[in-house]
Formats: structure tokens, sequence, C-alpha cells
């Protein structure tokens, strides 16, 4: 499936937010799971992770890997636990006022 690039973008910040919120994730990891529900590149995940890590929302620590070389793993902050309710009560606001809409005109106009 298809999803517009503006839309995804709008939404990809609380995808990796409740992501990271489950558990502790690295940068290619958030990418494939991420993945599994709409097309993404790692050019998209990382500046976005760097932009949450500045704002406090999630911290990194490093671990070391057997299969290759050391991860960088993100964690969840507090600030970032409350900027996911924040985001995620913003996104329901706004796919229920869309759902009304389109509730509301179904099968007018067509």
């Amino acid at each position: 499936m298809t999803i517009n690039s503006q839309l995804k973008r709008g939404t990809l910040e609380l995808c990796v937010l409740a992501l990271v919120c489950r558990g502790d994730c690295y940068g290619y990891e958030l990418v494939n799971r991420i993945s599994d529900s709409m097309h993404i590149t790692e050019g998209t995940i990382y500046p976005l992770l760097k932009r949450l890590k500045d704002n406090g929302s999630i911290t990194s620590y490093i671990v070391e890997s057997q299969e290759g070389p050391p991860r960088k793993y993100y964690q969840i902050t507090d600030i970032g636990r409350q900027e996911k309710q924040r985001q995620e009560n913003e996104w329901r606001d706004f796919t229920h006022s869309v759902e009304k809409l389109i509730i509301e005109n179904n099968g007018e106009g067509e």
C-alpha cells in the first residue's frame, strides 16, 4: 500500500516514539519494524532520531554486538513519554474528525 508522503512524514515521529516506548531499539530495527507497515528508508529515520534525542524525547547508549559493529540503542525518556501521549491524543482527535466527516458525507455528492 502506498501512503501519501506528507501523511507519512506527519505521523512517523509518533510511530517511532510508540515503538521505543515499548522497548529500546536500534535504528535499523526501527526501520524494519516500521517498514512492515509502510515504506520508509534509513535516511528518514536517522535524522528523526537525532531530533528526538536533541529535544530530550529519547536517549541512546551503545551495546557491543557479536554480529558486527556496536549498535546504538534508543530509549524513551519521561519527556518522550509525555510527547508520545500528546501526539497520540492529537492523532486520535484528528482521525476521529476525519472519520466523522467521511461517515457524515458518505454517499453525498458521488
